[in-house]
């Protein structure tokens, strides 16, 4: 394999940071199985499984999926195969299915994120309209990255979320200090952004390397820029919608509202935040405890 078109490809669809992280991980699999370029599906379930017994962090395991799945994308694209062995493997939980309180937080708590130093000047307005979309509309990363110009209305201080297989479209208010964040952004520091690559685009958020965001990209801001904020508990980008959510309901909207709100195509997952999880919520983020 050349590693040099390998870190290229990477480097094309992804960004900087999370390019690089892939290649170390790549890398890493590559030497711990020689014959991936060949793996099945089945051989790939086995390897995760083998990850699983190793490393006690979820997001440790999801991290080295995604640079998996991103290996089989570059050998399809290098024709080197036709598919991606990958593709169809999940993680699953094997904790309890419930909205886990320990790891929820308050809208003030979730807010504080916005004002956290960021690493890349260039970037900071950026990832806190990324960070505003997440606490104020609790968007999924599928959702964030599919965002265009074109779907964001400043003057009626709204923005479209386009359907996913999992949610359905809806347009959503936004709060008044994004009104003003939005407009610098798009006016200013996204320019800036474009710039580098030299391109045209709709997409709303923009990398570091001057391409458009990717999903996991949204996921990886999160992981690496704010999961040792509030210690003993899990910062990602499930845990802020799902605290978005909690919080909607504590404050005592009607499920059908939250439903619409969250984009949900069935009132089933809205269930999973119990009237008793929801009323104790408060009482969990006082005094919560670290995961067993």
């Amino acid at each position: 394999m050349n590693t040099t078109t390998l870190l290229n490809y990477l480097q094309q669809q992804y960004a900087p940071r999370t390019a690089k992280e892939y290649f170390r991980e790549i890398n890493i699999f590559l030497s711990n199985y020689p014959g991936a370029s060949q793996a099945a599906y089945k051989d790939i379930l086995h390897y995760i499984g083998l990850l699983r017994n190793r490393y006690t962090n979820p997001h440790t395991i999801r991290k080295i999926l995604f640079s998996i799945k991103a290996y089989y994308n570059y050998l399809c694209h290098e024709q080197i195969r036709t598919d991606n062995p990958a593709k169809a493997v999940q993680l699953k939980s094997r904790s309890h299915k419930g909205i886990q309180l320990q790891d929820l937080f308050t809208t003030e708590e979730l807010e504080a994120l916005l004002h956290q130093k960021q690493r890349y000047e260039s970037c900071s307005e950026r990832n806190k309209v990324l960070m505003s979309l997440l606490i104020y509309q609790g968007l999924r990363p599928i959702e964030i990255a599919a965002l265009q110009i074109s779907d964001i209305n400043l003057v009626t201080g709204t923005i479209y979320i386009k359907s996913t297989p999992k949610t359905n479209s809806r347009t959503l208010a936004l709060k008044p200090n994004q009104i003003l964040l939005f407009h610098h952004y798009i006016h200013h520091s996204r320019q800036k952004l474009l710039q580098k690559k030299n391109t045209d685009t709709d997409i709303l958020l923009i990398s570091r390397s001057g391409g458009a965001i990717k999903k996991n990209d949204v996921i990886m801001q999160v992981l690496q820029g704010y999961r040792n904020l509030y210690a003993g508990r899990v910062m990602s980008t499930q845990t802020i919608r799902q605290s978005v959510i909690a919080n909607l309901l504590k404050q005592g909207h009607d499920i059908s509202m939250v439903q619409a709100f969250g984009g949900y195509k069935s009132a089933d997952t809205i269930k999973l935040y119990s009237t008793k999880q929801v009323s104790s919520l408060q009482a969990a983020i006082d005094k919560y405890h670290p995961l067993q």
